[in-house]
């Protein structure tokens, strides 16, 4: 038996999630699957990668080997791949990217500094302002790709699935409600609730956690600002329910309290959408696979996501 490159993918994802579902979500495998993988392996080269009983998931010597090469070869196959695009269809381009939330730059920006090494001959934009819908603009070439958490049946547009995030509420440090394992909807209906200002059908504290439970906070304010919602969190003037990914820095300070928002946490979807001509260009669908690798490196709280729609 040789080491494939499949191999070496999934040594990466243990790595990275420390978690055998989690990572057999990335590398679209079952669980099962993916332990039958690794037991091969393993009893191909008569070692183990792993050392039992460990939680999270810790690579025994063995495994640190074999991520030290994935982490080696894998970055040179999707450079080559690069090099090939390249000669197939030229360098040169344009992206241009129209987003629809107020937090997607947190997540965005090093992606995108990501690619420009990568395609330094591409002209990468923001379509500037937050889009309330930016999906249409790409039949009106008003962009090239739009970031947005909801499919849509538009004729000539593909999504490409990014990640699943979790939305978490965050509560001053001597609120009441601080000591709830997680909040219920009804916890909610006497608090000001502090958003960006957005509709509420674009809220998905409102319409996916409260709405559904018939419960509407006693108020709503508005801020432009994450830090402005936090700053107004933490001085007890409300509370607010934001990703995981934009708030993680101020809750490992102790600035504010995160909780999860039901049992099960409150989860939403990132998509890009491109047309179909887009989509086959090579440049963008590396575009494609940096915001996933970038992300999953550096953000906490997501989860992957299934098949291009």
């Amino acid at each position: 038996m040789s080491i494939e490159l499949r191999h070496l993918r999934t040594l990466l994802a243990l790595a990275e999630t420390g978690s055998l579902s989690t990572a057999a979500e990335r590398v679209h495998l079952t669980q099962s699957a993916l332990s039958h993988q690794i037991k091969a392996l393993e009893n191909a080269f008569g070692v183990s990668l792993f050392q039992r009983k460990s939680t999270p998931l810790r690579l025994s010597a063995a495994g640190e080997r074999l991520l030290r090469l994935a982490r080696t070869v894998l970055p040179e196959v999707k450079a080559a791949e690069r090099d090939l695009a390249r000669m197939a269809q030229g360098q040169a381009g344009r992206l241009r990217i129209a987003v629809e939330c107020h937090t997607c730059f947190d997540w965005l920006m090093p992606a995108m500094d990501a690619f420009r090494e990568h395609w330094p001959e591409v002209e990468l934009d923001l379509v500037s302002g937050f889009q309330r819908d930016p999906v249409p603009g790409l039949l009106t070439d008003a962009a090239d790709l739009a970031i947005t958490s909801e499919l849509q049946d538009l004729p000539g547009a593909v999504f490409h699935p990014l990640f699943r995030y979790e939305i978490l509420a965050l509560l001053s440090k001597s609120h009441p409600l601080a000591e709830r394992p997680y909040l219920r909807p009804e916890d909610l209906q006497d608090e000001t609730l502090i958003t960006y200002p957005v509709e509420e059908e674009r809220l998905d504290v409102i319409r996916a956690f409260l709405r559904p439970a018939g419960i509407q906070p006693a108020s709503r304010r508005t801020a432009e600002l994450t830090v402005a919602i936090l700053q107004l969190v933490a001085s007890r003037r409300g509370v607010a329910a934001l990703p995981a990914w934009a708030v993680e820095g101020y809750v490992e300070k102790g600035y504010v309290i995160a909780k999860p928002l039901g049992p099960q946490g409150l989860w939403n979807r990132l998509y890009a959408a491109c047309t179909r001509e887009q989509a086959e260009l090579a440049y963008l669908r590396d575009f494609l696979d940096t915001v996933r690798t970038v992300s999953f490196a550096q953000l906490r709280g997501i989860r992957p996501l299934g098949e291009a729609a």
